[in-house]
């Protein structure tokens, strides 16, 4: 008989869980437009854990039904300190639409993977109910949403520049990135007694003061005054020139403090956290999760975003690749933050005795596969650098780029009890293993390709070449092409050499800024002429405060001054990602542009 779970392990989500507890009153409420997943994957239910970690009661609402009598708002009354906010995991537009702004029919964050849980814009939406509801308990943001809102930008589904969402919600405190540093400080400081609306200098914060209000002191931050958002509004070189502000001191270990005036406030970034260090990073992954969803959803379906990653484990966080089109380093930061292999280790150890765990991990990765460990050499030379990249347009010579203690980390999950094997589901950065683009790389590397193809491949390399095309990859901050040629000469060669029938999968990025018709059509026939049939694929979606959206908005590079080509209209974008399909029933050759009737491109499949 299934042991009946202890419903206190979970934090609570419900009055109930409180009268259980015998709690009266709850110190932080936790609103998210994700189900409650207990997995250090799921960023509500670290912030939870967090706050919990630290001695304070908190609970989380999952996906509250905001068009009803709001009683999932009221449910548990009033914190003592303040209520938090996070669309979840996804920027929720990312979550409803396609890139060609269809809406979903699916939501992988919600049981059974149903559509119409959450609102776009769930932080907006939940904290304006709050504020309304409430309007004396603070509302803190957090999340991707609002993370890479936290100054103005181009929204592409309202094809508009928006405000920070700080000032559109109405919040009165914004984290930014991985939040757990920051608030580890914020409930310490609550704890003391300080009051909120003291809390101005908090790092990796963002708050909102009145034009003629002072800036709160601070001896050692340098401010950048950007131009205001009405300035934006009326010039996209302006716009331009914050972006770039933006990207180089969010790249920067020592940034600065970043004020821009919009309408009648100012809006203060305060500089981020330096990068946590191996030990508080693990006391993140440490806490008590119960790797598994909340029991209320036991009867509603699965997950799909769950059962994708229940028995994948992160052993990194950050990206120093830099790619254009990507918000990982402005989310995460650039500098790569790892996990001791002891940590590592122990959370497999958990995962082995999930119910249904079969002994095959699904992934042992991060934002990308193979960054594990690597960071600068002379890390004071890295505190005042601003390069968006480590390895673009070169490998830095700071960078220490050795995969052997990845290789060992692999050869130790290989070993353990009951683990058949650990695939590598995370995208791998081919770049760093060939010394034509890394000229560090070695043996090692060697050895980690060997490692990596031979054992720990599911049927299935995931690597992203993105193009083909010189002029769209620099627009991208992408490697050449011919890095990926050699990477899959090298595969045959060995799953040819230890008998194995495998195959390498390359991602690729259609109507991206730069790209044009011509340049989709020399990729399909480049790829075909390799024997590839490709199968992931993305059409361009400009997401906040990347420089991809950027040019996509302003039709030019930031840093070069040049237009570039930008696909706006449906019927290109659609027309540049059919080149991919080729071989299918119905699509037109690559070697030709298709023709365009009245109704778009005629052998178009939704992919």
């Amino acid at each position: 008989m299934k042991e009946r779970p202890n419903i206190n392990d979970w934090l609570p989500v419900s009055k109930k869980d409180l009268e259980i507890r015998g709690w009266d009153d709850l110190d932080v409420i936790i609103f998210s437009g994700d189900a409650y997943v207990d997995h250090p994957s799921f960023g509500p239910a670290v912030i939870g854990r967090v706050i919990e970690d630290e001695g304070f009661r908190v609970a989380i609402v999952p996906q509250p039904n905001w068009r009803d009598d709001l009683r999932d708002f009221k449910k548990l009354g009033k914190p003592k300190y303040f209520f938090a906010v996070t669309a979840g995991n996804m920027d929720s537009m990312v979550n409803h639409y396609t890139a060609a702004r269809r809406l979903r029919s699916d939501d992988a964050y919600t049981p059974g993977g149903k559509s119409g849980f959450r609102p776009d814009y769930p932080t907006i939406v939940y904290t304006g109910i709050l504020k309304d509801l409430f309007p004396d308990v603070p509302v803190v943001i957090g999340g991707i949403e609002a993370s890479m809102r936290r100054l103005s930008h181009y929204d592409y589904w309202k094809d508009k520049l928006e405000p920070s969402i700080l000032l559109s919600s109405g919040a009165d405190l914004l984290i930014y990135g991985m939040g757990e540093q920051p608030v580890r400080e914020i409930m310490r400081l609550l704890g003391k007694g300080v009051p909120f609306e003291s809390l101005k200098n908090i790092p990796q914060t963002a708050i909102a003061l009145k034009n003629n209000e002072s800036l709160p002191p601070q001896k050692t931050w340098k401010d950048i005054k950007l131009y205001s958002f009405h300035d934006c509004l009326g010039d996209k070189k302006k716009f331009a020139e914050n972006f770039v502000v933006f990207e180089k001191e969010s790249n920067r270990m020592n940034s600065a403090r970043l004020i821009e005036p919009s309408c009648d406030k100012m809006v203060i970034i305060n500089p981020p956290y330096p990068p946590m260090d191996e030990k508080v990073f693990d006391r993140s992954f440490d806490l008590p999760y119960k790797y598994l969803p909340h029991p209320k959803y036991d009867k509603k379906g699965p997950i799909p975003a769950y059962e994708m990653i229940k028995f994948s484990v992160n052993i990194h966080r950050g990206c120093f690749g830099g790619c254009s089109f990507c918000a990982i380093a402005a989310h995460q930061g650039k500098q790569v933050v790892s996990r001791s292999e002891e940590s590592i280790l122990n959370e497999i150890a958990r995962i082995s005795q999930l119910p249904d765990f079969k002994g095959y991990l699904s992934d042992l990765g991060g934002p990308s596969a193979n960054m594990y460990r690597m960071k600068g050499k002379d890390m004071e030379i890295c505190r005042g650098c601003s390069r968006p990249s480590c390895i673009w347009p070169s490998v830095c010579n700071n960078l220490e780029t050795s995969h052997a203690a990845l290789t060992g980390l692999y050869k130790k999950v290989n070993r353990l009890p009951g683990i058949k094997k650990a695939f590598i589901g995370s995208g791998v950065r081919y770049d760093l293993l060939f010394q034509e683009w890394n000229k560090n790389a070695g043996r090692a590397e060697n050895e980690y390709l060997e490692e990596l193809v031979k054992n720990h491949v599911s049927g299935r390399l995931k690597v992203a070449p993105e193009h083909t095309d010189p002029g769209v990859l620099t627009q991208m901050r992408k490697v050449p092409f011919d890095l990926f040629r050699k990477l899959k000469r090298k595969f045959d060669e060995i799953i040819r050499r230890e008998g194995l029938g495998y195959e390498i999968i390359p991602y690729f990025i259609s109507s991206h800024p730069g790209c044009t018709d011509d340049n989709m059509r020399e990729l399909a026939e480049e790829v075909r002429s390799m024997g590839i049939r490709p199968e992931q694929v993305q059409d361009f979606t400009p997401t906040p405060m990347t420089l991809s959206t950027l040019m996509y908005y302003t039709g030019f590079n930031p840093f070069t001054g040049k237009k570039v080509h930008v696909a706006r209209k449906s019927e290109e974008k659609k027309r540049q990602k059919e080149y991919f399909f080729w071989y299918k029933t119905g699509n037109r050759s690559p070697l030709r542009p298709p023709k365009l009737s009245a109704g778009g491109a005629s052998g178009y499949r939704k992919k």
